[in-house]
């Protein structure tokens, strides 16, 4: 388990590295809080350690940044205003202080993992689940939203779920373009993210590094339950009416009351075919009109009596199964109601619904540099690519006079051993800069060729292209994969890097696969 950093996702200038004002491993701050561990640096510029409060003897988190002074009013305003706030779906705000050559904040330590990290590690949620996390969140932001404020920073690295299965939202922030409905729009697409893995960067006003959901020609997200099957009607529904920006959102405690609802056994759910969830107030409907122009009188009493009766018809066709065939566990899954293009490379299950990717683990054994021009010198920190850390990464050196490697070089790879020929439906690249050039390359060699300068030119001269990624940004998704073959070695082969600083360079921050 490990604790994770506020703000980690933040859209902030970082500051300049100063060294004045650096904390110490062991350092008492405020005579109060004693640093135990550095656990990250966020893309904000801040530094998050794991410390003790030394009067209280409980572990808290201090969120740390230098200089202070103004280039932190904004972290210290959103603390101070967080702290006023007490939810058991929020963490706890403890101390914001001041010191002019650095800032910090003092929060709760949360023991536990991001939503981000546990869908990375373990694939999409169950609908369950996912409804638990949703409402817990919706909660939380009721509540802030309930004094006034609004949280503006909700996305799958401020959901945090502890060991225990708390589940708690970090790190507010105080920027002015942050609304109620935007917070809102963004617990939709926690919805989305935890059904499908993919985050709607179009739709919510909370931004990330993740994938982009899957759109088609004309730019509208998939479906969750386009994407993968066994997702309820009524969770599809919800998620995407509070994407749809035609739809006016409904207040955070509306939303919470209705994951109440929703958030029982998936027995007790009754409307799980009737159609979408809508919201009073939408601009231009009346209350007893549906955005389409039909009419349906008292919605609400027409869904309770809707579901009474689908009670009894589930109920009398349950007893009847167990006459025919003794099981009650026939259910098949429901189809797609629609036609738009799955995500890439999943494979179609029953019913035309395409099936969620699961990732495949990597380690960082599986992994390795080829460079079969150059001087071989740019083989460390491979290991960075399949670490999950975002913040790590590998990076080629310092290129002048051509985008193409200074023009030295065809190319560098990064070549992966999955350990056995297996299937893989799609690639994930995430550089550290936009405007690289590269591909997928695949070989069927085994056993391989040696970790040497000829070895890598027989890798480069026998491997075979896979076909065009997606590539939103820094973040590249190669499809492409022959649902019948298996494949065991890979290779990501950068033919060009951007510019940087006077020349040019690149790195690679993570690398994933799925299969199915």
């Amino acid at each position: 388990m490990t604790q994770i950093g506020e703000g980690h996702e933040a859209a902030e200038t970082a500051p300049p590295m100063i060294t004045f004002g650096a904390p110490t491993l062991g350092e008492v701050l405020a005579e109060r809080y004693q640093l135990e561990e550095h656990i990250n640096d966020d893309s904000a510029g801040r530094q998050v350690w794991k410390g003790i409060d030394v009067i209280l003897r409980r572990p808290v988190a201090v969120v740390l940044r230098y200089p202070g002074g103004d280039s932190a009013a904004e972290m210290l305003q959103a603390a101070v205003a967080a702290s006023r706030v007490v939810h058991p779906n929020l963490v706890g705000v403890y101390d914001a202080i001041d010191e002019d050559d650095r800032a910090y904040v003092v929060r709760e330590w949360v023991e536990g993992s991001s939503l981000r990290e546990v869908v990375a590690a373990e694939g999409p949620l169950d609908a369950g689940r996912a409804t638990a996390i949703v409402h817990a969140v919706a909660a939380a932001v009721a509540a802030v939203h309930a004094t006034g404020m609004v949280h503006g920073n909700i996305h799958p690295g401020t959901v945090l779920i502890a060991g225990d299965g708390r589940v708690v939202l970090a790190d507010a922030r105080s920027a002015d373009a942050a609304t109620a409905d935007g917070d809102v729009r963004c617990l939709g697409a926690i919805l989305y993210f935890g059904l499908t893995g993919y985050w709607p960067r179009a739709e919510a006003s909370c931004h990330t590094s993740l994938p982009d959901a899957v759109r088609d020609t004309a730019g509208a997200i998939a479906a969750p339950r386009q994407m993968r099957a066994g997702v309820p009607a009524y969770l599809d529904d919800l998620a995407m009416d509070l994407l749809d920006p035609r739809l006016s959102p409904p207040a955070a405690d509306v939303l919470a009351a209705e994951l109440s609802r929703l958030d029982g056994p998936p027995e007790e759910h009754f409307f799980d075919d009737t159609g979408p969830l809508r919201y009073p107030g939408e601009p231009g409907v009346e209350a007893d009109e549906e955005p389409d122009g039909r009419r349906t009188g008292s919605r609400r009493i027409a869904l309770i009596l809707a579901g009474l009766v689908v009670v009894i018809i589930v109920t009398t066709l349950f007893a009847l199964s167990l006459f025919v065939d003794g099981s009650p566990d026939n259910e098949a899954a429901q189809p797609s109601g629609g036609e738009t293009t799955p995500a890439a490379g999943a494979t179609p299950a029953a019913g035309g619904v395409a099936a969620a990717p699961k990732p495949i683990p990597l380690k960082d054994t599986q992994v390795r540099i080829i460079d079969p021009d150059g001087r071989r010198d740019e083989l460390d920190d491979v290991a960075y690519v399949v670490d999950g850390d975002q913040d790590t990464e590998w990076k080629t050196d310092h290129y002048r006079g051509s985008s193409k490697f200074g023009g030295i070089k065809s190319g560098m790879g990064i070549l992966i051993d999955l350990g056995e020929p297996r299937q893989v439906t799609n690639i994930r690249v995430q550089f550290t800069a936009p405007g690289a050039t590269a591909q997928i390359r695949y070989g069927a060699v085994d056993p391989q060729p040696t970790n040497t300068p000829t070895g890598d030119k027989q890798i480069h001269q026998t491997y075979k292209s896979l076909g065009e990624p997606t590539v939103t940004d820094v973040n590249w998704v190669f499809g492409g994969f022959d649902e019948n073959a298996k494949y065991r070695y890979l290779m990501v082969w950068i033919t060009e890097i951007p510019a940087d600083d006077g020349g040019y360079q690149i790195g690679v921050q993570e690398i994933q696969l799925q299969g199915p």
